[in-house]
């Protein structure tokens, strides 16, 4: 058997006849001069089809058959140095007859016998007028007991064989190769549809696995002509598990074939070589040679463009139904009713009465809802009756009802299989058509020299990059999967990603546009004021952080000074910090490079310092701006006073972390407070139970407090607690209930506020109440790791802070606040956060009204490294 490789297949068929480069003479010169003609003039009317956007099948079969007489006259010519029985076929894209002009030219040699002298004549006859004319021959040389056992480890080369056709030679020789192929074991089609699903995985992993490149490889990228015939290759390989539907497919997908034909014969012709990138520069030639409608290159442009999605959507879709027939996903045994409305079988979910579903557009959402839930897709039945029936309705169909609304707000939580299902969504019509504000963006080419996608798949690959969060890869995505984790609305971080490049579709700034743009969505959506402000500011701000990080020195403290003040609050800047990470990733697979995911990472972690560590110093009374605010919204039954007396003390940033509705309500709450009582509210949000309790100061106060819920098993998350100068005390506790006490037991809420009010009038001690409880095996820890205990003077004009990590468990924050009143000191301030079993708190302490020196914070340092130390011990 004759090597593959061109260049040493050259050298062991010549042997020691003349070198290539030896002038031909006589008849052989002629041939030669002929052979040239002829190919010149098949590519002269080849390029002048494609010029004229007709460079399609048609064309492509024309130049094949050219192709294959120019082959068929040096083989019969080639044939006299050996009578032994042979076949030569075309291979690949020529042996389906769709020759591009700078194509490959692949050929299977194939004779009966062993391969000697006579028969390396024959086939160099074959291939060196071939490598004269300048084409680029691909080539399997073999004979016939290369195939008494099928190769079943070279995959690529029995693909190849599904579309031999052959060109010259005994046609009984190339029955005898189809004979031993179907008799191969009975699992060689499986493993090469195994094999052929790998590579098609590896294919579109080099593009981020989307149809939406500015500047798509018409054949290799996902949805272009490989994916045709792959999609084919499995139709072929496992013809008995494709629906009936296969003839529509296939017509469709000859529609898409020839479109995607003519746009890559264009790029052949106007560069000249084997180009299948159809780049900026590209896309003007093709659009005028395709005739694609539009008053100005510009229009023409978007037109091919459009159609080019369309069209790759088409394929697409078509290699994921062939992979899901022949590859299913994982599925019950038996189809599994869902509801009455849906089932999951093993191609997905879909509709138990397909027509009665096609008129309730409520269950389209609630489909992928349910997929999302069940971590499986929806079935392509399902999509194709969406598809046809999504332009009867509009986006009021979808928002109809609270219900409805609260559906459609709940279904952006950014979980695994989100990306999929909007992607689905998208291209079945339906996120158009609940979102119409998105329609502006749909497949949007913006030509720069970074983003590599369009908007609208620029926009859902940023989601894509927040799901990746919950599970990072890395290291250093850990950090930033934290984040994720402990933002109280993370669906609001989605909502901003959906719309913040949607003011791309006007020109100007695309920022501010996209805000305006976005607010009619909110509209009908009846998005609440305050995670309406949350939104769009960071629809408005996306681009800041990235500025800031990537193009400001941060060793400036203004700058970020100037950040912090701008964004305000640290679950904004959680959420701008992961929403600026997921945008710039989302951009192209190199615009991320750790090095700007560092400076990223350290602009957080400095603005985070500065927001935290000055955040008691600036009162509400000097910010006048912040009053005016919260004056101006004021319900009829807070008089001003009321209101102004309530704030007055309070730190400048409540306003910032409390919306309006929550701080009217904090006042009503406050009314009539006197010593030793205290007024609360306990509310679920999801996942997070929120305590709020308004009260007047007494020592031990807040570690109380703190303890009472730990006696409860709660998990507290994170805790505000503000006191004015004249003891109103504002304590907000958010926190998980660990051990699911709240959800058990229908009065347990009211028996921590009842516990609350005996702490605070002194009825109960709190110590006592949790001795036992903290001896239980319960909360034995892992081997302890000592805690880090940091006092700082300097970042706070009013504050000594406190920067404590430590091993988190029950009763931390008790533990520590109460040492902190031993030492008669008060704790103003205490914000408390938690990375996987470290506890991260900042607690902002002043002595009679003032900091501390520098013996008080070494004596309440040690006192705490010690109580904290013994609580390992005996945890």
């Amino acid at each position: 058997m004759l090597p593959t490789d061109a260049n040493t297949a050259r050298a062991a068929i010549a042997g020691d006849q003349q070198p290539a480069s030896t002038p031909v003479t006589g008849g052989a010169g002629a041939q030669k001069a002929q052979l040239a003609a002829t190919l010149a003039r098949a590519r002269g009317e080849y390029v002048a089809a494609a010029r004229q956007g007709s460079g399609g099948r048609r064309a492509q079969a024309l130049y094949a058959d050219e192709m294959d007489a120019i082959v068929r006259q040096l083989v019969d010519a080639a044939r006299v140095h050996s009578a032994q029985p042979l076949v030569v076929c075309a291979l690949g894209g020529y042996g389906r007859r769709t020759l591009c002009l700078h194509s490959d030219v692949d050929l299977l040699i194939l004779f009966e016998r062993g391969i000697e002298r006579e028969e390396a004549r024959v086939v160099n006859g074959v291939l060196q007028p071939l490598w004269d004319l300048q084409l680029t021959v691909g080539h399997h040389v073999r004979e016939l007991s290369d195939f008494t056992e099928v190769d079943a480890d070279n995959i690529e080369f029995q693909m190849a064989l599904l579309d031999a056709r052959v060109i010259a030679g005994d046609e009984t020789l190339f029955e005898e190769l189809r004979r031993r192929s179907t008799q191969a074991k009975a699992d060689l089609p499986v493993r090469i549809s195994n094999a052929l699903l790998e590579l098609v995985d590896e294919r579109h992993a080099e593009f981020n696995d989307t149809i939406y490149q500015l500047e798509p490889d018409v054949k290799n990228a996902p949805g272009g002509l490989r994916d045709i015939a792959a999609a084919r290759y499995l139709r072929t390989l496992e013809p008995a598990i494709f629906p009936s539907d296969a003839g529509r497919m296939t017509e469709m997908l000859i529609q898409v074939e020839e479109f995607l034909l003519r746009v890559r014969s264009v790029l052949h012709t106007e560069t000249g070589r084997d180009a299948n990138m159809l780049t900026h520069e590209l896309q003007e030639r093709v659009a005028d040679a395709l005739g694609c409608p539009g008053d100005d290159l510009h229009r023409r442009v978007e037109s091919l463009m459009g159609a080019y999605f369309r069209h790759a959507r088409v394929s697409a879709r078509a290699l994921s139904r062939a992979r899901q027939a022949v590859r299913p996903a994982e599925a019950p045994a038996v189809q599994r009713l869902v509801g009455r409305q849906f089932e999951i079988a093993k191609n997905g979910i879909r509709f138990v009465d397909p027509d009665s579903a096609a008129s309730r557009p409520s269950l389209w959402l609630e489909i992928f809802r349910l997929a999302i839930a069940h971590g499986c897709g929806v079935a392509e039945e399902a999509l194709d009756a969406i598809e046809q029936n999504v332009d009867r309705c509009t986006s009021e169909d979808f928002v109809g009802t609270e219900a409805e609304r609260q559906q459609l707000r709940n279904f952006f939580y950014p979980r695994p299989g989100l990306y999929a299902r909007l992607s689905e969504m998208h291209d079945c019509g339906l996120l158009n058509r609940i979102l119409p504000e998105f329609k502006g963006i749909h497949g949007r080419v913006l030509r720069d020299f970074y983003h590599r996608y369009t908007v609208d798949e620029h926009t859902l690959l940023t989601i894509r990059g927040l799901e990746t969060l919950w599970h990072p890869a890395t290291p250093s995505r850990k950090r930033f999967g934290a984040l994720l984790e402990e933002l109280r609305t993370p669906e609001l971080l989605t909502l901003a990603l959906l719309f913040h490049d949607i003011g791309k579709a006007e020109e100007g700034n695309h920022a501010q546009a996209s805000v305006r743009l976005a607010r009619s969505a909110f509209d009908r959506m009846e998005l609440p004021a305050e995670a309406r402000n949350t939104v769009e500011f960071l629809i408005g701000h996306h681009l800041d952080m990235s500025k800031v990080a990537f193009r400001r020195d941060l060793d400036d403290p203004h700058i970020v000074e100037r950040f912090a003040h701008l964004v305000g609050t640290e679950e904004l800047l959680k959420m701008l910090c992961l929403m600026t990470l997921v945008d710039v990733e989302a951009v192209s697979s190199t615009t991320l490079t750790p090095w700007k995911e560092e400076l990223l990472w350290r602009l957080y972690v400095d603005t985070y310092n500065h927001l935290t560590l000055g955040y008691g110093d600036e009162l509400m009374q000097n910010d006048p701006v912040g009053l005016s605010v919260v004056l101006g919204g004021r319900p009829e039954d807070i008089p001003e006073t009321e209101l102004t007396q309530f704030l007055n003390g309070l730190p400048r940033r409540y306003v910032a972390l409390f919306g309006l509705a929550s701080i009217y309500r904090h006042v009503r709450l406050a009314r009539g407070i006197h010593r030793d009582e205290v007024h609360t509210i306990l509310e679920n949000h999801d996942d997070v139970w929120e305590l709020t309790i308004v009260t007047v100061d007494k020592p031990y106060l807040f570690s109380n407090v703190a303890g009472v819920l730990s006696y409860f098993g709660m998990d507290i998350l994170r805790a505000q607690a503000m006191t004015t100068p004249d003891g109103f005390v504002l304590d907000v506790f958010e926190f998980s209930d660990a051990e699911a006490f709240l959800r058990q037991n229908p009065g347990a809420s009211n028996d921590i506020c009842r516990m609350l009010d005996r702490v605070v009038a002194g009825s109960i001690d709190v110590p006592t109440l949790l001795r036992g409880r903290e001896r239980s095996t319960l909360y034995r820890r892992r081997i302890p790791e000592p805690p880090r205990i940091h006092a700082d003077n300097e970042h706070s004009r009013k504050y000594t802070v406190l920067e404590i990590v430590a091993d988190d468990g029950p009763g931390l924050l008790y533990r520590m606040s109460r040492v902190v009143s031993e030492h008669g000191c008060d704790l103003d301030l205490a914000l408390i956060g938690t990375e996987g079993r470290k506890a991260i708190d900042v607690l902002h302490v002043t002595k009679a009204g003032r900091k501390l020196e520098e013996g008080e914070q070494t004596q309440l340092k040690e006192a705490l490294e010690r109580v904290l130390e013994a609580a390992d011990e005996t945890h």
